[in-house]
């Protein structure tokens, strides 16, 4: 039985999220070797400043007073902080890998004038429809990989909740028969409750 195998599916955006990344990685390590020969005294001040602008931004930081950040400063450098916030974190999201079972369509049959497929969605539905027709069952889903056929029910009592799995186990594998398609191994999972409401009548 062959193993069922999990795809990870990367954003697009994700890639604009590591060249920046790549940049700072290289503005860091550039920087800490300019450091590095400054104080192991291979360069000077000046070529060190000359090639990656080391003092003229430790001038123009330390130079800022406090009667230079005014209201409107304020609020840009609140705004530009907000909009990288999300903008960075955004990125950041997408970086996160999303697997996903990988699934194949159900071949039934090859002949000389081609194949007989099924994707499998269309198996998920049969399964999903005979779930269903129980009428304990208020909703259901399914999945379908390589190895067994996974049904979720909700129902609507609670009683009886043993049989009512039995005869929905039941009624998909017979549906499988029904549709002509290979049997699997199918399992049945209670997700939830959903009683009938009453109705009352209004005078």
């Amino acid at each position: 039985m062959g193993r069922q195998r999990v795809l990870t599916h990367t954003s697009p955006l994700a890639w604009i999220g590591r060249v920046i990344l790549v940049l700072v990685c290289l503005a860091l390590v550039w920087y800490g070797l300019m450091v590095l020969l400054l104080a192991l005294g291979v360069i000077g001040g000046g070529s060190a400043d000359l090639v990656s602008g080391l003092y003229t931004g430790f001038d123009a930081v330390t130079g800022i007073s406090t009667s230079d950040i005014t209201g409107t400063i304020r609020l840009i450098a609140g705004i530009a902080g907000l909009l990288a916030f999300l903008i960075f974190g955004y990125l950041a999201l997408k970086e996160i890998p999303r697997p996903s079972l990988a699934r194949h369509r159900l071949e039934l049959g090859e002949d000389d004038r081609g194949t007989v497929a099924v994707q499998p969605r269309a198996v998920e539905r049969a399964a999903e429809g005979a779930a269903l027709e129980h009428p304990s069952v208020a909703s259901a889903s399914s999945r379908y990989s390589d190895d067994d056929l996974h049904v979720d029910v909700s129902v609507r009592q609670a009683r009886d909740v043993p049989d009512t799995l039995r005869d929905v186990q039941r009624r998909v594998t017979e549906a499988l028969g029904r549709h002509d398609l290979p049997a699997h191994p199918v399992s049945v999972t209670l997700t939830g409750y959903d009683p009938e409401q009453p109705q009352r009548e209004i005078a």
